[in-house]
């Protein structure tokens, strides 16, 4: 009786992992479907087969946009602020972790704090703050909102609580490393899987950034890839397979990531969530 009730639960379990499966890969392949088909025919229907206007659509894309272009400033900006989130955050989670000060609880409680507030309560004031360093329409614009790393300050934090012992510290202190060496030669390489995690997080928000770009570029030519798929949607007229293929273009990097990423996601995850 216990094994044929383990043996539906499995079953059910099953099922909606395959229905949840399909809801999350449907849409990516009709997008891909969609690249492969003229205007007249999405107009009138969807398509579930291949069709045979990919190459057709992707010079009509690249006739309408510098999509290279848009692919590389969104891969300069995305590098970047990927890099230098998971140094500072890293850094100050290595701080809030492992230095005993006054206020220390205080501020991490602040730090919290920060994180419940939504970015966007605070672009008008970053686009003055910008305007007033002469940095708007350009990517270092882009680039500093990444260097507020709360997100990873707190993950990191944990991890280090959990698994960055205070005497392997003391013992690298007695060798005669100081603070920045102790960070760069033990603190960092330990946190490597929950920075992994978040570096990959990090990429794929910045990379899908839209708003920030929107409001703070105005020539082309620093535009991200998704800023520069939206300006193909014409007033009067939309070539659908086009942005389809844009849209492909601008999606299929993200998948890659999390295709074979999946496992240092995961184990990022999990890893700090038991204190030993």
């Amino acid at each position: 009786m216990i094994k044929r009730k383990r043996c539906g639960a499995k079953v059910i379990t099953y099922c909606v992992l395959i229905i949840l499966f399909f809801i999350c890969v449907i849409p990516f392949y009709l997008l891909i479907i969609g690249s492969t088909y003229d205007n007249a025919t999405l107009a009138s229907r969807m398509p579930m087969l291949p069709g045979k206007y990919f190459i057709e659509n992707y010079l009509k894309m690249a006739g309408t946009i510098h999509i290279w272009r848009g692919f590389f400033n969104s891969l300069i900006v995305a590098g970047i602020s990927t890099a230098a989130n998971i140094y500072i955050g890293s850094l100050t989670a290595f701080g809030f972790s492992k230095y005993r000060f006054r206020w220390n609880k205080q501020l991490f409680v602040i730090l919290l704090c920060c994180m419940m507030i939504p970015p966007r309560l605070g672009i008008i004031g970053y686009y003055q703050l910008m305007s007033e360093m002469k940095t708007l329409n350009s990517l270092p614009a882009l680039i500093f909102p990444a260097l507020v790393a709360t997100t990873t300050t707190f993950w990191e934090k944990q991890y280090m609580d959990a698994y960055l012992p205070d005497a392997l510290i003391e013992c690298a202190r007695i060798d005669g490393c100081n603070d920045f060496k102790i960070f760069h030669r033990i603190a960092l390489p330990l946190v490597a899987p929950a920075s992994a995690t978040m570096a990959i997080f990090t990429f794929v928000e910045t990379w899908n950034n839209f708003e920030y770009p929107l409001i703070l570029l105005t020539s082309s030519e620093k535009f991200t890839l998704p800023l520069m798929v939206q300006t193909m949607q014409g007033v009067y007229a939309r070539d659908y397979g086009a942005i389809y293929m844009g849209v492909t273009f601008s999606v299929i990097p993200i998948l890659l990531i999390f295709v074979f990423c999946s496992k240092q996601i995961v184990g990022g995850l999990t890893v700090g969530a038991v204190k030993e």
